[in-house]
């Protein structure tokens, strides 16, 4: 596989945001495609200047907001469209630490099969109650998945080969806003694609501003584990199967690299 990374970065109403992001992404020199999920006019006309002004940045536009989650799909299927062969997620909103990208790039590029998922590092600006509801999450994912290799499956800086990520989309229609993130990476895991999780500095910007719903996302995500946990429920014996036998699931792996999930 040829590396041929760009980067995917989800955007509504983070103008100055995204502006700054592109600026600290220029000197990596690696094309940048921001979806703009239906941002009011001014952030909208701000990251079609952004476009104009450097011809290595593109927008994808969403007519009206659509979540988080249909964002990233939509910068993942323009992304394989446009022949990249990975790509990088990262938030407009200013939480990740954009100096980290090189080593995420490198780690995808010495094991191109696989999703780099970041492991947040946080600092004393994450609110507690952000950690319990994120431990909560992990917890179930480690049920759904029979594993505890997703260590953070809520990060949304990560890295994705893109065809088989975009193939597994076609076929398993995943959640469309805050519940995208960690339900990809549990189907991911469901179809044996390597999790590798790298360690990265989060914080929350004091103003900063979050697009997360309390009651809407978190029944979203309610629902999300409980799809999911009915789908562990008949993948059980293949799940099993594999940490008995690792090497008769890796030849069938081989084989037939994404089941369909």
């Amino acid at each position: 596989m040829t590396f041929n990374p760009c980067i995917v970065v989800p955007v509504y109403n983070h103008a100055e945001g995204a502006r700054a992001l592109i600026g600290r992404l220029a000197p990596l020199g690696i094309p940048v495609i921001c979806v703009n999920d239906g941002s009011a006019a001014a952030p909208t006309q701000s990251l079609r200047q952004l476009a104009a002004a450097h011809d290595w940045v593109s927008v994808v536009e969403h007519g009206e907001n659509q979540g988080k989650g249909a964002a990233v799909q939509s910068g993942l299927r323009a992304a394989l469209e446009r022949g990249f062969s990975h790509a990088l997620q990262i938030d407009a909103d200013g939480q990740h630490d954009s100096a980290d990208i090189p080593k995420f790039l490198t780690w995808a590029k010495e094991s191109p099969g696989a999703v780099i998922t970041g492991q947040p590092v946080y600092d004393a600006s994450v609110p507690r109650g952000r950690l319990v509801a994120r431990y909560l999450t992990h917890v179930w994912v480690w049920i759904e998945t029979l594993s505890f290799s997703i260590r953070d499956s809520m990060c949304g800086f990560r890295v994705y080969p893109l065809a088989p990520v975009v193939a597994l989309l076609d076929r398993s229609r995943p959640g469309r806003r805050m519940d995208f993130d960690p339900e990809i990476l549990v189907r991911l895991s469901w179809a044996g694609m390597p999790i590798v999780s790298m360690p990265t500095r989060v914080i929350y910007p004091e103003g900063g501003q979050s697009h997360f719903r309390l009651l809407q996302d978190n029944v979203l995500i309610t629902l999300m584990h409980v799809r999911l946990v009915f789908g562990m429920l008949w993948r059980l014996p293949r799940l099993i199967g594999r940490k008995l036998v690792p090497e008769a699931w890796a030849r069938a792996r081989r084989k037939d690299q994404l089941d369909e999930c």
